[in-house]
């Protein structure tokens, strides 16, 4: 074989297996700049992000008001007495609040408020049944339990709504009305 022949022979040994490093040389300044370049990439952003305004001392940021602002509660909880007569809503009241959205115009499904026909078959079931179905939801209607209603408020509406709609529930008392009243 002449020389020509090997040389070329051994460059097309070695053509498809070699990478872009060649030496260690470079094998060095390739693993110190995978290591190098990220950190002076985070360090660059560090500065660009911390050059915005500051609040600092002098400005209103540490005034009792703007602290009180930053800290204030994401939410509360209220709690309502049952028993307090006073401020329990009627029927009517909740209904207007609460039901009418849906009930007034029979929206998705929603039995009309006073149609005879569409409050018949559920008043057959019972007041308990229709109370269990607001209080828990059913079919489009959410969960009214737990909401801006107590269970007493809501079991009003309910026979207010179910009373238009030919029903002759009775209306139900407060906890307090109802203990006494057995007395």
């Amino acid at each position: 074989m002449s020389d020509a022949h090997r040389h070329a022979e051994e460059h097309a040994h070695d053509g498809p297996h070699e990478g872009p490093i060649k030496t260690p040389k470079q094998l060095v300044w390739a693993v110190a700049a995978s290591f190098i370049v990220p950190i002076i990439v985070i360090i660059m952003l560090t500065q660009f992000v911390a050059t915005g305004e500051q609040e600092a001392a002098g400005t209103n940021a540490l005034e009792a008001e703007a602290v009180a602002k930053r800290i204030q509660p994401v939410s509360s909880v209220e709690v309502k007495d049952v028993n307090d007569v006073a401020t329990l809503k009627n029927g009517e009241q909740v209904y207007q609040a609460q039901c009418s959205a849906c009930h007034a115009s029979g929206a998705a499904g929603a039995p009309k408020f006073g149609d005879e026909a569409a409050w018949g078959p559920r008043i057959k079931q019972g007041f308990e049944t229709l109370l269990n179905s607001a209080l828990k939801g059913k079919g489009s209607m959410g969960a009214q339990g737990g909401g801006d209603f107590s269970d007493l408020e809501i079991a009003r509406a309910v026979v207010y709504m179910a009373n238009k709609g030919g029903a002759k529930f009775d209306e139900p008392k407060a906890p307090a009305a109802a203990a006494s009243a057995a007395q």
